[in-house]
């Protein structure tokens, strides 16, 4: 008997214990936001370097006057329209053309490559920096743009032409402005 009753007390002891309940699982690796902040750190050092050529491009550059523009980029008029004062808003629909070029000024895309284009302001997927420089021109208005390579295609590139982290130099042609009902009204 005394057998019997050990094997039922010790399936006594191992039934109560099993009704713990289930244990939390615990992460293998703690994760923070290092991954971030050095992809950040990445980014402010990959802006610095380009920056820095392109203000070593402006400072040899003696035969244009460059302008910042408050969307990040610099320019200069290749040809600008005085008696214009109009420039595009949000919905018109703009006609132009453009070419991409790298700071060595090796062609990635010309002018025929890309074609002429039609484009509704803001409404449309272009480079960010094309989409912002657009609305700094007048009709008839071609200026040339130096682009970091955040403001261009980025981390990623084009996945043709244009690779990686890739700066551009872009001269845009603004060929008309066709504005947006509203506004003619107004």
């Amino acid at each position: 008997m005394d057998l019997k009753r050990c094997c039922y007390l010790l399936c006594l002891i191992i039934g109560l214990s099993s009704c713990e309940g289930p244990q939390p699982r615990r992460p293998v690796k703690v994760k923070t936001g290092s991954f971030f902040k050095a992809s950040a750190d990445r980014s402010k050092k990959l802006l610095a370097q380009e920056e820095a050529a392109i203000q070593e491009i402006i400072a040899k550059d003696s035969e244009h006057t460059y302008q910042h523009s408050s969307y990040g980029s610099w320019y200069y008029y290749n040809q600008k329209n005085e008696s214009a004062n109009y420039t595009p808003q949000p919905d018109d629909l703009v006609t132009l053309t453009y070419n991409i070029v790298t700071f060595e000024n090796d062609t990635l895309y010309s002018n025929e490559d890309i074609g002429i284009i039609k484009y509704k302001v803001d409404k449309q997927e272009l480079f960010q920096g094309l989409r912002n420089s657009v609305k700094l021109l007048k009709e008839n208005e071609t200026a040339t743009f130096l682009f970091p390579s955040s403001l261009a295609y980025g981390y990623h590139g084009d996945d043709n032409k244009i690779g990686v982290s890739v700066p551009i130099k872009v001269t845009i042609s603004l060929l008309e402005i066709e504005k947006q009902n509203e506004q003619i009204q107004n």
